[in-house]
């Protein structure tokens, strides 16, 4: 065996060793209700498939390419009575404060059945993850408040992120890119607040959602160090929706336009901005390119949990086409050849969620995630009763010394270190989990042969929806890149990563 010493010595020589081993750690610094709570989170999911997505899936897909311009309001109305647009609240903001690991899971179910279905609901936590990235807990608690509200009232109110722009995607979510893309989403300071003109696009959620978390730029020329999160309400004057898009898959989903002409948002609006981020230890470049790790940090497990859901769709029909198709006179399914491909999709499901759970336990200990899962906190939120939060805790949200220490929390006592960490495995989650699904897509529409093709066996449903998954939340090219920048290069200065290789070089 080896000594104390000993063991520290081989350690150091692996640095990259604790980086995969979060769920390890999490044993002892997890509250152990988070198990019992997640499983019941998937037989809620397992029970709203049967009884609502399954049925409405292929109808809702049949119907949007007829009429691309509907919205499936009828479905966010069930799912909001069903509470879902609420579950993850924390009791703080007064929602019903299901762990935030427990997402993940929940939204890898509802995908199994129906990708857009499960963006519908995973789009509204997006929005509400941008916003607690700014830690504005004033602002984030009228977000969660009017959300319940809708909830009791049956009047939806979703909250979307609206970032992408015409000629910037994936820029948008680098700094080192940013300044290299064409932004023109300008949030110009005047008295009492921001003007904002310009134009988002792809906006999952964008026509559903009565808030937006608008990310916009005080300086064009330099957007990465001059970047602005506002929350925007529909109906505000100057702001409007423009087209949705017409996609090839996930089209229950709508992806909209979001246009803004001189359109003024007032301080109390403001979720962050630059000289809110100059009073944090780091850069307003730096803190800017922390919150975006914070909020995709998060997101890209999520999506990588999409790509599991796609990849159990499409092993699904593919087992139950096996299972009842014969070739002369035998089963598909008694074949080894089957048998092998049908391992191999089991196999892709199951690492991929290894891959998104692990992402997960890295923002549960050292990200966005951190300080709501701690132990103490969890079961104290559990346990105290919800007039306290209401009529206590409440009033104290907007309090600036509160925001000034919230922020200290997440923001500065954040090391670079577990940024890293839990970006690099977000991404490596994002890129791992979707790609498993097209790849099962695949090997499902190969077993299937042209019964696949037939839209009633949902295989190429499925494979249509799933390609969506490899471009939103940074391309997967992008996510490869963040994983080389986090946890493979972060130590060698000699390489360049998201630098342009000059002409003459």
């Amino acid at each position: 065996m080896l000594s104390r010493s000993e063991t520290r010595f081989y350690s150091d020589l692996s640095p990259r060793f604790d980086d995969t081993f979060l769920s390890l750690k999490a044993i002892a610094r997890q509250p152990a209700a988070m198990v019992r709570e997640t499983r019941k989170v998937v037989a809620l999911a397992r029970k709203f498939n049967a009884e609502v997505v399954r049925p409405a899936a292929l109808p809702l897909d049949r119907r949007m390419q007829e009429d691309p311009a509907h919205l499936p309001w009828e479905f966010v109305r069930t799912a909001n009575e069903w509470g879902l647009y609420t579950l993850w609240f924390p009791k703080l903001f007064g929602g019903k404060g299901y762990n935030l690991l427990s997402i993940a899971p929940f939204l890898e179910e509802i995908a199994s059945e129906c990708l857009a279905m499960a963006n519908l609901i995973g789009v509204h936590y997006l929005g509400f993850g941008v916003a607690v990235s700014s830690w504005n807990t004033g602002l984030i608690n009228r977000l969660c408040r009017d959300t319940i509200e809708g909830e009791k009232t049956g009047k939806p109110c979703l909250i979307s992120l609206a970032l992408t722009e015409p000629g910037a995607g994936t820029d948008v979510e680098e700094t080192d890119l940013m300044d290299k893309g064409r932004v023109t989403c300008h949030a110009k300071k005047v008295e009492g607040g921001y003007v904002v003109s310009g134009t988002k696009v792809f906006i999952s959620n964008g026509h559903l959602s009565h808030w937006h978390m608008l990310i916009a730029y005080e300086n064009l020329d330099k957007p990465s160090a001059g970047t602005v999160m506002l929350a925007v309400e529909t109906g505000t004057p100057g702001f409007s929706f423009g087209r949705m898009e017409k996609k090839m898959g996930q089209k229950g989903c709508p992806a909209s336009e979001l246009r803004f002409d001189n359109c003024f948002i007032p301080d109390s609006q403001i979720m962050i901005n630059t000289d809110q981020a100059r009073s944090l230890k780091r850069t307003p470049r730096e803190t800017n390119m922390q919150i975006i790790d914070y909020y995709f940090s998060a997101s890209r497990a999520a999506v990588g949990a999409f790509g599991i859901g796609a990849a159990r769709g499409a092993f699904n029909a593919a087992r139950d086409y096996a299972a009842s198709a014969s070739v002369g006179g035998e089963r598909l399914i008694d074949r080894e050849w089957v048998q092998s491909m049908l391992s191999e999709m089991y196999k892709n499901v199951v690492l991929g969620r290894l891959a998104y759970n692990e992402a997960n336990y890295a923002t549960a200990m050292h990200g966005m995630f951190k300080m709501i899962q701690q132990k103490h906190l969890f079961y104290l939120t559990k346990l105290t009763p919800k007039i306290i939060f209401d009529k206590i805790i409440q009033p104290l949200l907007d309090n600036p010394r509160l925001l000034r220490l919230v922020r200290k929390f997440n923001f500065d006592m954040q090391s670079d270190r577990e940024i890293a960490v839990t970006s690099g495995l977000a991404s490596l989650a994002k890129f791992a989990g979707t790609d498993a699904g097209i790849k099962n897509c695949h090997m499902a529409l190969e077993l299937m042969g042209h019964a696949g093709l037939r839209h009633d066996m949902r295989a190429e449903k499925c494979l249509r929806d799933a390609k969506l998954l490899q471009i939103y939340e940074g391309t997967n090219q992008l996510n490869r890149l963040n994983l080389f920048k986090c946890l493979i290069a972060d130590d060698a200065s000699t390489v360049r990563v998201f630098e342009e290789r000059r002409a003459d070089a």
